[in-house]
């Protein structure tokens, strides 16, 4: 996945750490367990879930897999979805700020088009012309650069030009619709991600703040059926600490 993210002529750019320890590996071995804990209340029987981050990646590529076999992708950084189309992209504000771009679905792209005064100097049935991507790029280089990051939000935020204002973590958990979803919310003195995806009968909670490391081993090995006596003996041999 690596040799996809990044803009054409630069080196890839890495994803953090979401693609493989969390996409490819820890979504994806969740996505394991449930799936194999309705097989087993089917069968009645259990199995090993190999779940490898290697394969969880590749995964996740799936679309891109189908795009290259039909053709329709190209090199680095050159394509509708890895900055190479000037209307799926990111672009910086006058105050140095930064907003993103989405509009790939012709009505979404109109909508944006129309909403940035650009109707007569853009033709939108050009949208997926190539050859017509770089004038409209520098277009919405020059343009975004006129106002900030907050005016451009009164422009186009609440329509259907699928944009999006590039914010912080901060920024992010004081923006009103993160409010008004408490999707960040504030247990333990930290804010934090609410628990995620939310069940209508059995919505989750943060119980418990983090646990220090070994916190819980006594009570984890108690609930598995250890005696007291037993993990007495492991702690005094060092199989625990």
């Amino acid at each position: 996945m690596l040799a996809h993210f990044g803009r054409a002529g630069t080196k890839p750019t890495p994803p953090i750490n979401v693609v493989g320890d969390f996409g490819g590996g820890g979504m994806l071995l969740a996505f394991g367990v449930a799936c194999a804990l309705v097989e087993a209340g089917r069968s009645g029987q259990g199995q090993v879930i190999d779940a490898a981050m290697v394969d969880g990646s590749a995964i996740l590529m799936t679309m891109m897999w189908g795009f290259q076999a039909l053709g329709i992708w190209g090199p680095f950084g050159t394509n509708v979805l890895d900055t190479g189309a000037p209307f799926y992209d990111t672009y910086e504000t006058s105050d140095g700020k930064f907003i993103s771009l989405g509009s790939l679905e012709p009505q979404f792209y109109a909508e944006l088009l129309a909403r940035l005064g650009l109707t007569d100097e853009v033709e939108a049935a050009r949208q997926m012309d190539q050859s017509a991507w770089p004038e409209l790029r520098e277009k919405l280089t020059s343009l975004f650069k006129t106002k900030t990051r907050d005016e451009w939000c009164e422009v186009l935020e609440r329509t259907d030009a699928c944009f999006a204002p590039v914010l912080t973590m901060p920024e992010a958990a004081a923006h009103p619709h993160m409010k008004a979803r408490s999707t960040i919310v504030e247990e333990y003195g930290l804010p934090q991600p609410a628990p995620a995806p939310r069940f209508s009968r059995t919505p989750g909670a943060i119980a418990r703040p983090p646990a220090w490391p070994g916190q819980h081993t006594d009570e984890v090995l108690a609930d598995w059926g250890f005696s007291a006596d037993r993990i007495a003996k492991l702690r005094e041999t060092g199989a625990i600490k």
